[in-house]
């Protein structure tokens, strides 16, 4: 089954995405996330059972092509930062960054894979297994990186708009983080296909990507 090779793929995806938090939170002047064993790739100190696990098979077996999962948030304190309000958006951002530097990597992995075609490491049970999981790299990592530039609490892309509104109207925007994944899961499941043309420009990017390393 391929979620066997999907799984591990998007739980390294999402923990790079919270380990880039984490250093670049380290960067800014907050250790809190370093002091908490948080700038690791081990796995285990970043799982959160739900957004790591069930959401992620529960997607898989439903209809809408969607894919999508979270580890635990990467506790800081921005009150630590040299710059609150700079150093407050590099830090949400970084996570994104991270993501889209995984999509650069499993696509020059694909132009590798499609050069060494013929050798057999790149063929067979090996090759096709090793082109899947850099194939959903690619597609996995295109999802995090634009849902999370959504400006909904308390996906990363809001606490850039937090800082653009006045801040009165700024603290009940971000209040609503209590309730913005519940929301937005619920909204996947109710309306998968909602979510499809919502995510149209990651299927355009996806499939351009594919056209252009695969030759398909």
């Amino acid at each position: 089954m391929e979620i066997v090779l999907i799984l591990p793929v998007l739980l390294f995806s999402v923990v790079v995405h919270e380990v880039a938090h984490a250093w670049q939170a380290l960067r800014e002047g907050d250790p809190t996330a370093r002091d908490l064993g948080r700038i690791t790739f081990n796995p285990i100190p970043h799982l959160d059972p739900m957004g790591s696990l069930i959401v992620p098979l529960l997607l898989h077996f439903l209809p809408g092509n969607f894919l999508f999962g979270w580890a635990k948030p990467v506790p800081v304190n921005p009150r630590n930062y040299r710059d609150y309000r700079a150093g407050d958006i590099r830090v949400s951002l970084a996570g994104i960054v991270s993501n889209l530097g995984l999509v650069v990597l499993c696509t020059l992995g694909l132009f590798a894979l499609t050069a060494l075609q013929g050798l057999s490491l790149a063929s067979g049970i090996i090759g096709t297994s090793i082109g899947t999981m850099l194939t959903y790299g690619v597609f996995i990592n295109l999802i995090l990186a634009y849902f999370n530039l959504i400006p909904i609490p308390p996906l990363d892309g809001s606490h850039v708009l937090y800082h653009l509104l006045p801040p009165a109207v700024g603290a009940r925007y971000r209040a609503m983080g209590r309730y913005g994944v519940t929301l937005l899961f619920l909204t996947v499941v109710a309306f998968p296909g909602a979510f499809g043309v919502l995510l149209s420009p990651v299927f355009l990017a996806f499939q351009w990507i594919l056209g252009a390393t695969l030759g398909s």
